[in-house]
């Protein structure tokens, strides 16, 4: 009666332990799993062996980087809408600062006028005092111009910025991190360069090619020609100069609200359009001609991450079999009862073996309850 009677009493008390502690052991279980796979996602994926993983590798993560970099400009991320307060705000105060009515006064006008005509005057008009009156105003809108440009590269430049920090996995490779943005950066360069030229083309050919229905349009001036017996400083009179500089200043208006639309056309064809479809496509076309240890170098991974994250798998592994998803009933019919006999100390705790013929097809379980740790052997 004592050793029977004891192991099935010690049989039902480890039953209802085991039974009541399962969830708890469940819930701490899954939480270390999470734990884990937040961790290993944080520390991101181990470096590929052969050279087209390197290479796929590399190519996704400068993916990655793209699109980020494409919703900051396309305003699901913030950033963007910098480009519209150049267009919007910045754009139309430089060429409001230009200040056209004091370059056309009535000494420029008067100067100009009179020096375009030079030893022989004009006959009907002072159609070369005009173009060189709308030359000297228009070539000034360039500044702006210029300046609008690099207003969006720096914006461009600080984007890639942004978009390098955002993206998780060029953290965890500090030279590719390097290498793309340079890369980007360099694209910039070149994007902005063509912007430059395309900005001031517009400029220079309104300064070069006149719109003159604008002047066939204008209102006659019985005075127009001045009197060509008077010395060529006395010719015009001051009524004659201020309709010649107040024509020219409309004209000139008129071509500045014009590029006022043009020259944002051209910096976003030629800088944010192009920034979207080939930020890095020169970076590809030569990272294809990279060799195995070129690319090596750039994934050139911190050690100390890298056995940080060899460690954190192997214990995630082991973790992972400790799951308890499902744990079946362990009642008498199991063999709890015959195993009194067999409880041995183990450690701090116990160590419990069930009979070899029992559910040869479960795993491995380990359980804590409160400080006694009973380990269930059940073989494979």
């Amino acid at each position: 009666m004592g050793s029977e009677y004891l192991g099935k009493m010690l049989s039902k008390h480890l039953e209802s332990v085991i039974k009541s502690r399962i969830p708890g052991i469940q819930s701490l279980v899954s939480k270390t799993i999470a734990e884990l796979e937040a961790e290993l996602s944080r520390l991101g994926k181990p470096v590929a062996t052969d050279t087209g993983g390197k290479l796929y590798m590399i190519m996704e993560i400068c993916r990655g980087f793209d699109q980020i970099y494409k919703e900051h400009l396309d305003g699901v991320r913030p950033g963007g809408d910098k480009i519209y307060n150049v267009f919007d705000n910045q754009l139309p105060a430089a060429l409001k600062r230009l200040q056209f009515d004091k370059q056309l006064s009535m000494e420029n006008v008067k100067k100009l006028i009179t020096e375009a005509d030079g030893y022989q005057p004009h006959l009907i008009a002072p159609e070369q005092g005009y173009r060189r009156l709308i030359e000297s105003s228009l070539v000034s809108i360039r500044g702006p111009a210029e300046a609008s440009v690099d207003a969006v590269h720096a914006i461009l430049k600080e984007l890639i910025n942004k978009a390098i920090r955002e993206t998780v996995e060029l953290r965890q490779y500090p030279s590719l991190r390097v290498e793309v943005g340079n890369a980007a950066i360099d694209s910039l360069e070149r994007m902005r360069e063509e912007s430059r030229k395309a900005t001031l083309k517009l400029v220079d050919m309104e300064c070069s090619y006149l719109t003159v229905d604008f002047f066939r349009k204008l209102p006659q001036d019985v005075e127009k020609g001045g009197n060509p017996t008077h010395s060529i400083f006395d010719r015009y009179n001051d009524s004659y100069l201020r309709r010649i500089g107040t024509n020219v200043l409309a004209y000139v208006n008129m071509v500045c609200a014009s590029l006022r639309n043009s020259i944002p056309k051209s910096i976003v064809y030629c800088q944010v359009r192009e920034a979207k479809r080939s930020l890095l496509d020169h970076f590809f076309t030569e990272l294809g001609k990279k060799q195995a240890k070129e690319l090596s170098n750039l994934l050139n991974e911190d050690p100390a991450i890298m056995e940080r994250r060899s460690a954190l798998a192997k214990r995630w592994n082991y973790t992972e079999m400790l799951r308890l998803k499902s744990i079946p009933w362990l009642g008498p019919s199991d063999g709890l009862l015959p195993l009194a006999p067999r409880i041995s100390r183990f450690g701090h705790g116990f160590k419990l073996q069930m009979k070899d013929h029992i559910d040869f097809q479960r795993t491995v379980m380990i359980i804590f309850i409160y400080k006694i740790d009973i380990v269930i052997i059940r073989k494979s």
